[in-house]
């Protein structure tokens, strides 16, 4: 009798087994199937330091303006990894705006390394939400940093697919003026840029007032990005804007800067958004 009762046990917690295996795999199935035939590829700002969500506000109005209406959604990521969501996506807008923004913006390297995983449990959420498999990035600031970091450590490109990034003024060197004097960021990004994604475009844009700086980050610490991407990553092109808004807070909403956007990363045949 008691044998008989540890085989029915047995075979019940087979049943119970085989059942959420069942289940897991179905629903693993259902989220591929959805990854795959999602034709959403968003656009992902990252603002820098001491910016809110509301940083490219003004840059949507401009891109808005001049071509088709994307749609917009915020994420605040909270100290508590909880996340706040403001505005809502179209699904029927292939490349929609959505910024990622952090209630701890402040500034400094170990904040950056915080920020990078908040950007990842941002980005899972966001994936799990609305189903894309495909984005492209574009990083103000230390908001390059966040993504720069991002990439080399959290990304996993049998998840997701980043056709093109591009940052506007960011420090790669902090406020060093000359390379040889190498942060602990820089030999940290440099070190590990064989984890870049090889079918990465990478757009660097520095903004000049005095072609020495963009008021508060030098033109050498943009310019030391290449030391991160140059031959890591399919193309690397670094880009100097001067003028009207080039200086470094201005820098998004400085009219070549979005053409820049416009062109290069929104561009409708862009292959990324392409089946």
């Amino acid at each position: 009798m008691k044998n008989k009762l540890l085989l029915l046990l047995s075979l019940l917690m087979l049943i119970v087994l085989g059942f959420f295996a069942h289940q897991n795999i179905a629903q693993s199935s259902d989220k591929e199937a959805k990854l795959q035939n999602s034709r959403m590829a968003p656009i992902i700002f990252v603002p820098g330091s001491s910016a809110t969500i509301n940083r490219f506000d003004d840059l949507f109005k401009e891109l808005n303006a001049s071509g088709p209406v994307h749609s917009i959604l915020k994420v605040q990521v909270n100290k508590n990894n909880q996340l706040e969501f403001h505005g809502k996506l179209n699904p029927q807008d292939r490349q929609p705006f959505i910024v990622v923004g952090f209630q701890d913006n402040d500034d400094g390297y170990s904040n950056i390394k915080r920020q990078t995983k908040w950007l990842d449990t941002a980005l899972s959420a966001l994936q799990n939400r609305y189903h894309f498999r495909h984005f492209s990035a574009v990083g103000h600031s230390n908001g390059g940093l966040i993504w720069t970091k991002y990439l080399e450590q959290d990304y996993d490109s049998s998840s997701f697919n980043i056709a093109t990034l591009m940052t506007l003024g960011t420090p790669f060197n902090f406020s060093e003026t000359s390379m040889q004097r190498r942060t602990e960021m820089l030999n940290d990004l440099i070190a590990s840029n064989n984890h870049l994604p090889s079918n990465l475009d990478m757009y660097s844009v520095a903004g000049t007032e005095d072609y020495t700086d963009d008021g508060i980050v030098p033109v050498e610490s943009v310019l030391a990005g290449k030391y991160i991407y140059q031959n890591k990553v399919r193309s690397y092109t670094q880009i100097t804007v001067s003028g009207d808004n080039a200086e470094h807070s201005s820098l998004p909403e400085n009219p070549e800067v979005v053409n820049l956007i416009q062109t290069k990363v929104i561009h409708p045949d862009k292959k990324l958004i392409q089946k």
